[in-house]
């Protein structure tokens, strides 16, 4: 810093004696005198208060905003999944009423499978998987082992032998284990 700064002129007194029969005048925060610029302060103060005030009113409306739209979001997307399964619902209601005094076994066996197959479909289109592991290995991750059983061979260790439950996936999330018997390798 140079002498001739004209901000250290102004905050330091020039004269030494000054200093002696009252100190250096009062000194603010901006290192203005504090008599000097008083209403300007109070001025300046109040203004951030109010942009201070008005941006919290903006974040609370952004706030509640973005809840509101998110909750719609959600919304939609259950109202697309269920108009996909609207179709397989008819189905199964056309199946449900069917008299089995006229109808062979067969037909609803065959219908039935195929409105699996279209709610399969639909669900499927949403982003649900189906964990069907039969012969891939146990991953613990996905399956939950509910029984074992001997392994004839050693390759066998570890491999899934039988399917109780599948399991489902939904956009990568586990929704529920497929419940597995784990064949296990004695030797």
């Amino acid at each position: 810093m140079s002498d001739d700064d004209p901000f250290i002129e102004d905050a330091l007194p020039e004269d030494p004696s000054a200093q002696a029969d009252g100190g250096p005048p009062p000194i603010n925060g901006d290192g203005v005198g504090a008599a000097i610029g008083t209403d300007a302060a109070s001025a300046a103060l109040e203004e951030q208060r109010e942009k201070y005030l008005r941006l919290a009113a903006e974040y609370d409306n952004f706030r509640r905003r973005t809840a509101k739209e998110r909750q719609e979001a959600h919304l939609r997307g259950q109202a697309d999944m269920l108009k996909g399964l609207i179709d397989p619902l008819d189905d199964l209601g056309r199946f449900a009423h069917v008299d089995p005094a006229t109808t062979d076994s067969r037909t609803i066996v065959d219908g039935v499978e195929m409105v699996e197959r279209k709610m399969l479909k639909t669900l499927a289109g949403h982003g649900m998987e189906i964990v069907n592991p039969v012969d891939h290995p146990f991953d613990p991750a996905l399956h939950e082992a509910v029984m074992t059983e001997p392994a004839r061979t050693p390759e066998e260790d570890h491999l899934v032998a039988r399917v109780f439950q599948v399991g489902y996936l939904f956009n990568g999330q586990l929704l529920r284990p497929a419940r597995v018997v784990v064949k296990q390798w004695n030797g």
